[in-house]
């Protein structure tokens, strides 16, 4: 079963500083949330999908089935399914976004694998891939352990896939570079401090994520970041 995405209600004239960053060529977007992410309000991918909504475009943000503990299996069938819509919902002339983060990345990495993107996206960004030896240190998310992969075949998914991580995040301690961009060809970003690039670490607005949604030459790094939650 599909689960349904959140709704999106919000107008341009709710978000002031976006009225001047309307389009006529809608874009479609799916925004892919991780492991224990119940997609709350403070967290990146919730501002930006209200961001990219409120501007017109297509904006599918749904949350995966029983995300305390995910199922490959699951993940997999929803994702497909959602790319489905994506290419259906996407207007005639617009790019089609896959922006991942946490799990997800790993998620897409299977399904690459595994041949079930039915018609390659123009762009994905997988945002803090959690390392092998992390998945397999937890049993709830052992199963999503990324798959032997070859940049050849990531290309043929997407038409540019990125790589932005942290120096310093907990849930890949071997760098994100060293385990999934370099072995597979990936442009990448690193953030300095950043960890797991989510709420807690200061990450519930992106302004420069957006521009780089709306704008494919537009820098990624962090131009601004919200102060870190208090331990």
């Amino acid at each position: 079963m599909i689960a349904r995405s959140q709704n999106r209600s919000q107008s341009p004239s709710t978000l002031p500083e976006l009225r001047e960053r309307m389009t006529d060529t809608p874009h479609g977007f799916l925004i892919l949330h991780g492991w224990q992410n119940h997609r709350p309000a403070g967290h990146w991918q919730h501002w930006l999908a209200d961001r990219l909504t409120a501007l017109g475009h297509h904006v599918d943000y749904p949350g995966l089935p029983e995300p305390d503990h995910p199922e490959l299996e699951e993940w997999l069938t929803e994702l497909r399914a959602r790319l489905d819509a994506l290419g259906g919902g996407t207007p005639a002339g617009g790019r089609r976004t896959v922006v991942c983060h946490s799990l997800a990345c790993v998620l897409w990495l299977h399904a690459v694998a595994r041949g079930a993107v039915p018609v390659p996206v123009d762009r994905v960004l997988l945002v803090a891939p959690p390392s092998p030896g992390f998945l397999e240190r937890h049993a709830e998310v052992a199963a999503f352990t990324p798959p032997p992969l070859t940049a050849e075949r990531l290309a043929a998914a997407a038409t540019h896939t990125r790589l932005v991580a942290s120096d310093d995040d907990p849930c890949c301690p071997e760098g994100a570079v060293a385990v999934y961009g370099g072995p597979l060809g990936l442009p990448s970003d690193v953030l300095t401090g950043a960890a797991h690039l989510n709420p807690d670490s200061g990450y519930g607005s992106w302004p420069s994520l957006l521009d780089w949604c709306l704008a494919p030459s537009a820098d990624l790094p962090i131009r601004h970041r919200d102060a870190p939650r208090p331990r």
